[in-house]
């Protein structure tokens, strides 16, 4: 079948994309204090979140990240790609489990850590972080639609999350060379935690993925893929496409502060160490590093949305023989991304086939 059969279909982060899922800002709330903040975030915000977790994000935060998503909508449609947009939602409400409870969520800016689509099949992830246990709720309309018209729609073991998943001493612990701040209790990941490359899938171990969740997700995908961990130096690892990302077949971005070893499977792929990110310091990166600069989005094997303040990387890409377009995006960056979290490519043109 082709792609216009199909509501969900994308295998890799470079296929001429057709139809992409952009979040919103709007009700978007601070994340109540946990040790797995403390695990990622910079420690020069921690008395933020300590201070103003379960409340709404500053309303002027909120009003120009939406208008940097709107932004960034207008120009996929004037590429020619449709745009699909989640229900705002006012996260800044408290639920609860049997066994915790938590001031409010999150948002719906991320599609990328929510949901992942490989193949025909979209997939609700198992997060790790209790504020974000319900997230998927405000893209359920664009789910039940896509169901309707024939996609796979899977949800993962939705995770119990009590405490003892949680590490409180990961510091000072670490397992296979890989410091966590999760136990191995039960599955849990991000969908950021993992790439595509037609039937190769690069990951790596983080903050917000655990082995099991890695083994659910191969266990459930099938022998048609095969599952590749990265080893990075970042003692704060959350979400992959900020460290290691795949531009096209033969072209492979990396985070040189990070990847000291590039994997086996890219070693004949010509390698572009990002050059660093030159965000202003008066921009506050509640959850990130200048490092979001390489949260780029292919729409095919040359042209590339590119955050507009970022000149360096710019400059890079378009020697690499790539077109890339810029997108006025600061303003989002508070929020923990960049273009490439914002979206995700529900539907791309191409077949699924071995790059290696």
């Amino acid at each position: 079948m082709g792609t216009e059969s199909l509501p969900v279909c994308s295998h890799n982060e470079w296929d001429t994309v057709e139809e992409v899922i952009v979040g919103t800002a709007l009700g978007a709330c601070i994340p109540e204090w946990h040790v797995t903040l403390k695990a990622t975030l910079p420690e020069r915000y921690w008395s933020f979140f300590k201070e103003h977790g379960g409340q709404p994000f500053p309303d002027e935060i909120v009003r120009a990240a939406e208008r940097d998503l709107d932004g960034l909508a207008k120009i996929l449609e004037a590429e020619g790609v449709r745009v699909r947009r989640p229900e705002p939602m006012r996260q800044a409400r408290g639920f609860a489990s049997p066994h915790w409870r938590s001031r409010g969520g999150l948002y719906a800016a991320m599609p990328r850590d929510c949901l992942l689509v490989v193949g025909d099949e979209i997939l609700e992830v198992p997060m790790a972080w209790r504020c974000r246990h319900f997230e998927t709720q405000a893209f359920r309309p664009l789910l039940k639609e896509y169901f309707l018209r024939g996609a796979k729609w899977t949800a993962a073991p939705k995770p119990m999350l009590g405490d003892a998943l949680y590490d409180e001493g990961f510091h000072e612990s670490a397992k296979n060379g890989v410091a966590s701040v999760l136990t191995e209790i039960e599955p849990v990941f991000d969908a950021a935690d993992f790439l595509r490359c037609g039937k190769d899938i690069v990951y790596f171990r983080s903050h917000t993925t655990n082995a099991l969740g890695v083994e659910w997700l191969s266990r459930h995908l099938g022998s048609a893929y095969r599952f590749h961990e990265l080893e990075c130096d970042d003692t704060h690892r959350m979400h992959i496409d900020t460290t290691f990302l795949p531009l096209r077949p033969g072209l492979l971005m990396v985070n040189p502060e990070r990847v000291r070893t590039i994997p086996r499977l890219f070693r004949s792929w010509d390698i572009l160490e990002a050059p660093p990110g030159c965000t202003p310091d008066d921009v506050p990166l509640y959850f990130s590093s200048k490092w979001l600069n390489m949260n780029v989005f292919m729409l095919d094997e040359e042209r590339v949305l590119v955050a507009a303040h970022e000149k360096p990387l710019i400059a890079a890409l378009r020697n690499r023989g790539l077109a890339p377009i810029p997108v006025p995006f600061l303003s989002f960056y508070p929020l923990g991304g960049s273009i490439h979290c914002a979206t995700l490519d529900v539907v791309r043109r191409g077949a699924l086939k071995s790059y290696f």
